[in-house]
């Protein structure tokens, strides 16, 4: 019974009003608070499970962190879950197997049926790996490539290979070998149908895919060597990621903007800011033109180009921001030395053309969103090929 109050209070703090004593019932618990709260002790332990207590997944990615796939993952929001059982290693659950795969989604749900148990929802496989402290990996916050043996194609490795690959919670093996089918629709797609949500996994971007919000959809008859299945217990929670995904158009030019133009200016990089410190307004850096780019759904950045001219040598560039409540956040500035900077588009949203000039004539870098950070070529330049009436960019 005390585990409970203490649970129910550490709840109440999340919004209760009032003190903890007015809101608690004769049995110790606040009246409005989740059925799991009542609970006088943990479900009997079984053999080869952990226990996920009852508790707050942070689910997704806030948009402070990277990387962030934003038109996949909820935005950081909190989910009350209850408890369950997971299975402490993939399928067959044996240290030192082979984790089964090549299954669909409904063979996966019977092999674990025949076990007394069920698929795991997306969201309890998340809790399982985010542990109590919500990080991004199973093991932290910062990205570990040998911990799990994430960033390669490596998939069928035995169970605990990887010994330092587990979860607050003590699960093994969520990262660094298989995909798992969980119960979950993947929803963040309507234009595709029957498709599940699979978690965990391995691939080359090992700090993407290694996240603990990390997800794919695939179609629920697939037969995948790399996709197999891990076991939970207790009553489902029943929560579902489900996302509205605002695309846009890829590129905008908003002209004669008054409003984003000045609000970027204090994103301007500090070496430029301090060799116009001393000089007239007309010298400081000044946003000269503003565009609106979404990169993928449910992404808007703010891109900001203009000059400033210290001394009579301009030194410009693009400002590159996300609007973070009211305020613009830097994601970064792209040079483009004595040039106002243009931008262009690409064949994908995901990556701009900006281009400038320097004493030796005109340039571009590609400008990439890379989940959620920014990538900048080298300069490009265009180049006279035989054949060519024009010069083509290299």
């Amino acid at each position: 019974m005390k585990r409970a109050a203490a649970l129910a209070a550490a709840l109440c703090a999340l919004g209760c009003k009032g003190t903890h004593a007015e809101k608690l019932g004769d049995a110790g618990v606040a009246p409005d608070a989740p059925p799991w709260a009542s609970a006088e002790a943990e479900p009997a332990a079984r053999p080869g499970m952990a226990w996920i207590p009852p508790g707050v997944l942070i689910a997704g990615t806030p948009p402070e962190r990277m990387p962030r796939v934003a038109d996949e993952e909820m935005a950081g929001e909190q989910v009350v879950m209850t408890g369950f059982h997971i299975d402490l290693f993939p399928y067959p659950n044996e240290p030192g197997a082979i984790p089964t795969t090549n299954v669909t989604q409904a063979e996966a749900a019977e092999l674990c049926a025949a076990q007394g148990k069920r698929l795991c929802t997306e969201l309890e496989w998340e809790r399982a790996c985010k542990g109590p402290q919500n990080t991004t990996y199973e093991y932290g916050d910062t990205y570990k490539a040998g911990v799990c043996a994430t960033g390669s194609t490596r998939n069928l490795v035995p169970n605990g290979v990887n010994a330092g690959c587990r979860s607050a919670f003590g699960v093994h093996d969520l990262h660094g070998g298989i995909w798992f089918w969980t119960s979950s629709e993947w929803k963040r797609d309507t234009s595709k149908t029957n498709l599940a949500t699979i978690r965990g996994g391995n691939a080359p971007e090992g700090e993407l895919v290694g996240r603990c919000a990390n997800g794919r959809g695939l179609r629920v008859d697939a037969h995948r060597e790399d996709v197999g299945l891990r076991c939970c217990a207790g009553e489902p929670n029943s929560f579902e990621v489900v996302l509205s995904v605002s695309r846009g158009v890829p590129l905008a030019y908003k002209p004669s903007d008054t409003k984003i133009g000045p609000a970027l200016l204090p994103l301007v990089p500090e070496d430029i800011r301090e060799a116009t410190r001393d000089r007239k307004p007309a010298d400081q850096f000044e946003v000269e033109r503003v565009w609106i780019w979404h990169p993928l759904g449910n992404e808007e950045l703010l891109l900001g180009g203009g000059c400033a001219k210290p001394k009579g040598r301009a030194r410009c560039g693009v400002i590159v921001a996300r609007m973070r409540f009211d305020a613009p956040v830097s994601m970064g500035f792209v040079p483009t030395d004595r040039w106002t900077p243009t931008v262009g588009e690409t064949d994908t949203p995901r990556e701009l053309f900006v281009y400038g000039g320097d004493d030796q004539g005109a340039f571009r870098k590609r400008l990439s969103y890379e989940w959620g950070k920014l990538g900048i070529s080298d300069k490009e330049r265009k180049k006279k090929r035989k054949g060519r009436k024009e010069p083509e960019w290299d």
